[in-house]
């Protein structure tokens, strides 16, 4: 299995990058092949333009997509969202033409229709709020809207999740069971 893995977080020392690192480790277990792309340490420009303009850079990001059996993104949750590098990443690699295509219903109306090879994605989030908050209050908006709004019209039908909840107030014990548990994801990922 190819894995390609979206790390988004400014520092790599953090809780998620532990949690790639985790990752990663059960994934090697398997003999996988894994590449990771790290936003932060790649400078990567989440700026559009609004030209759709297909950088060399862009080029690299879709053709690793193009190559992967599954997409992973790892990044923490903040006001409810994902970082804007990774949403300014989504807006400039997952274009049309690439990732989806409108086909046309009737009139004005159009459809998006997936292109994305990959079937399989793994969103891995940490969060400041326990679960209560996110999942009744604001509906787990960061994650169905990733999944719903982006990877299945893309194509991608088969999405996991694995959140660590209210990161900066758990102890440490807890800490590392989520890292065992992603451990124990990877190692299965197949």
């Amino acid at each position: 299995m190819r894995i390609l893995i979206v790390f988004v977080h400014p520092n790599p020392e953090s809780f998620c990058g532990a949690l790639k690192d985790s990752f990663i480790d059960g994934i090697n277990s398997n003999q996988h092949s894994v590449k990771v792309i790290d936003l932060y340490r790649e400078n990567f420009n989440p700026v559009s333009l609004g030209d759709n303009e297909i950088t060399p850079e862009i080029e690299k990001y879709q053709q690793l997509i193009k190559n992967t059996n599954c997409l992973v993104f790892i990044y923490p949750v903040w006001w409810f969202r994902a970082p804007a590098i990774l949403e300014g990443w989504i807006d400039r690699v997952f274009t049309v033409g690439f990732a989806f295509n409108f086909r046309k219903v009737i009139g004005n109306w159009g459809r998006p229709i997936g292109l994305l090879q990959c079937d399989k994605a793994i969103i891995i989030n940490t969060y400041g709020s326990p679960a209560f908050a996110t999942k009744y209050f604001y509906m787990n908006i960061p994650f169905r809207r990733l999944k719903r709004g982006v990877l299945k019209l893309c194509g991608i039908k088969h999405i996991r999740r694995f959140n660590c909840w209210s990161v900066p107030f758990v102890s440490d014990k807890k800490r590392k069971d989520y890292l065992k548990k992603l451990y124990k994801i990877g190692q299965k990922l197949g």
